[in-house]
């Protein structure tokens, strides 16, 4: 009977796991370029009290077993990395990725992180960095008299200098994309890392092949949908009280027994 105890008790965390990615998904839901989560479970080592196939006599065998479970645990969170909408927000430099690949970042350590949220900036040196302050691997800076600043589908930039009928080309802006974008490490700050789940990065312009292109003056919004996350909270709520009843269930029964 105090199994009973136990496995409810490991379904009760695995709900709170799941009430926790789901919470996470919902604060974010207005967080550009960010990717829902999904929390994973599996079922816990079995007791193996009666073996199947075992043999009754010379000629029988037994056609099932008596496998007793003890559980659930939490074993993963996956990312799903659909599109989110592109929203207009008209600010030059603000860009979304339209299919496949992240921006690359540079890191203060020379590492290079990876993005879709393309809430771009100017910082004081001209360069076109994050709002986080991190400059872009592809190192574009625009020249400060620059009458206008333009980003092709392509990864194309191009500004137009004073007295000049012409854009100026001055930069390419590259993306990345990898094997299992869900094996990619979230690092904070809407960033994130390779590892070897990943793959390693295949960079390339825009609108070359398996890589999406780009949209200058949008940017990607959250792929939470709030309806079907609020579904699965009511689903994660109930499981939880089921396994709470089994709890106390299971210790009203003990004390029938200790009274017997």
């Amino acid at each position: 009977m105090m199994n009973s105890l136990w496995i409810a008790k490991t379904g009760m965390n695995a709900q709170q796991t799941n009430m926790d990615t789901v919470s996470h998904n919902l604060a974010n839901v207005t967080t550009t370029g960010f990717k829902r989560q999904t929390a994973v479970f599996e079922d816990l080592i079995y007791q193996n009290l009666r073996q199947v196939g075992s043999q009754v006599d010379e000629q029988n065998q037994l056609p099932t077993g008596m496998h007793m479970g003890l559980g659930v645990r939490s074993v993963a969170t996956t990312r799903t990395f659909s599109q989110g909408t592109p929203l207009e927000t008209g600010k030059a430099y603000d860009v979304a990725v339209n299919g496949d690949g992240f921006f690359q970042i540079q890191m203060p350590d020379g590492s290079t992180t990876y993005t879709r949220d393309g809430t771009f900036a100017l910082n004081g040196d001209g360069t076109l960095v994050t709002s986080g302050g991190y400059p872009l691997l592809d190192g574009i800076t625009v020249p400060p008299d620059s009458r206008s600043f333009t980003i092709s589908k392509t990864g194309i930039v191009t500004v137009l200098a004073p007295g000049e009928t012409e854009p100026q080309q001055i930069g390419q802006l590259n993306l990345a994309t990898f094997i299992n974008p869900a094996g990619l490490e979230p690092v904070g700050e809407n960033l994130y890392r390779e590892t070897p789940a990943s793959g390693a990065p295949q960079t390339g312009a825009p609108g070359d092949t398996s890589i999406g292109t780009v949209l200058q003056c949008y940017l990607e919004s959250s792929n939470v949908n709030v309806v079907n996350e609020l579904v699965t909270m009511i689903q994660t709520q109930r499981a939880y009280e089921m396994n709470s009843k089994a709890i106390s269930t299971s210790d009203q029964m003990l004390g029938r027994l200790v009274q017997i």
